[in-house]
Parts: structure tokens; sequence; C-alpha cells
């Protein structure tokens, strides 16, 4: 097992890519704290399917914006699981509004919780990481991020600042032997992207951009995460993974 006896904190581990990165991590023997922001449900079903598989799991409720909700949930980390070695910044969401009618409030929420989510999280567990002289963070951006998006421009804004955020926490970090990488997803089978695979007109503009013709499952996604997560990806830091059935190109 590439993960055995590692801790793992995954932001937003509850549904979609966020639970079948909590649940390949388990099955390559890492105890997870598994993060939510809504589904208390979806959140402890992951955790009884990590338990399933002979490792230790706890869910918290925590809103990564929030510094200090933040601190806890690292604390707790350490505390019931005995350490942090890989983060993942998965939290996210979508409020999709054109620029000309976005809310301030609505681009605050979504650059809060992707990018200063990302900045919360990342500091705690660099600290705890510091003292280790090891560790993991794993910054989960898009395709919005790199090429931009029509309707979205607080979260193509949020991914693409995690992307230099990723470039320059890998840049600070890796003196303490701290690895920092993100990985771009495609169009992955969540609810966040429902609209996107279930209007006819959009499904086919998207799916003539990917090169392998379809949506991804959530589950194809997942053993990235673990590359980079274990000693296969020791010696790669500061970079952007696509994993996007061609989609970049």
């Amino acid at each position: 097992m590439r993960l055995k006896e590692k801790k793992a904190i995954v932001t937003g581990g509850g549904r979609g890519i966020g639970k079948a990165i909590a649940l390949a991590f388990a099955k390559e023997g890492a105890d997870v704290l598994v993060n939510y922001q809504s589904n208390e449900t979806a959140a402890k079903e992951v955790v009884e399917s990590i338990k399933g598989l002979g490792r230790k799991a706890i869910c918290l409720k925590t809103d990564v914006s929030n510094y200090h909700d933040v601190q806890g949930m690292v604390d707790l980390a350490v505390q019931e699981l005995g350490g942090v070695d890989i983060l993942v910044n998965n939290a996210g969401m979508s409020q999709p509004a054109l620029l000309l009618n976005m809310t301030e409030e609505t681009w605050d929420r979504i650059i809060g919780i992707h990018l200063k989510g990302t900045f919360n999280c990342s500091q705690a567990v660099a600290r705890h990481m510091k003292e280790k002289k090891s560790g993991k963070i794993i910054n989960v951006i898009s395709t919005a991020g790199l090429f931009g998006t029509v309707g979205q421009i607080n979260y193509a804004s949020a991914k693409a600042g995690i992307i230099g955020f990723t470039k320059s926490a890998s840049r600070e970090l890796g003196r303490y032997g701290i690895n920092v990488n993100a990985i771009c997803p495609g169009i992955t089978a969540t609810e966040m992207t429902t609209k996107v695979r279930s209007d006819e007109k959009l499904k086919e503009v998207y799916l003539s951009r990917i090169q392998l013709g379809r949506f991804a499952d959530p589950e194809e996604i997942a053993p990235a995460f673990v590359f980079l997560a274990s000693e296969d990806g020791r010696y790669v830091t500061g970079q952007v993974l696509c994993v996007d059935g061609g989609y970049i190109g």
C-alpha cells in the first residue's frame, strides 16, 4: 500500500471527486479526516466506508474560508489521527453570474472558499509538516482557471489564483520537504457539473473539446492524487497536472 499509516485531510470529501480521493487514500492505507460544509449524511457515509476498509476516519463540518474553523480542523486531525501527512484542498462550490450582474457577496463567497480556503488549510498544515520535514499538499483547480469561462468569473479567478499559490508555496515549502502541487480535473460526473452534462447544447460543446470524447468519473481522477500523495511523487512539486481527457490538449 502506497499510503500505509499516512494521515490525510480531504476538504469537500463527502461527495464527488473529494469522496473518490478519500476512498482511494484509504484503500492505499491512509487514515482520513473528511471535511464537509453542508451534507453531513454524505460525509458520514464516506467515513463508514473508510472504516470498512480497516482505516481510521472522522468527519468534521468546517467552513474552510474561516481561519479559526480550519485551525480547529487541523488540531482535530492531529489529536484523533496522529498528525497530517497529506492535505487535499478540494472544497468548493459554484455561484454563476455574469460580470455585470455579479454581487460582491457572490464574488467574496467563491473567492473565500476556493482561494482563501486553500490558504487557510495550507498554512495550518504546513506549520505541522514543517516540524516533521515532510508533507504533501495537493490543490484542486479547474480548466476554468486556465482558460476562463463565461458566467463564472469568480470561480475562474479563484482557480487561477490557486495556480499562483501552488507555484509560490512550493518554492517556500520545498526546503522543509513539503511538496505542493495542483491537479486540474476535467469535467467530471459530479453535482457541480450537472447542467453541463444534462443540457444537450452545452454537452455537445464540451464533449467536442475533450479528446477522449467523454466526461470523467470521479474514480478516474483519484489515482493522480494517490500518485502525488505517495512516495512515487516525491520529486514532483510546483506542478499543475491535468487529468482532463485531453481537454487542455
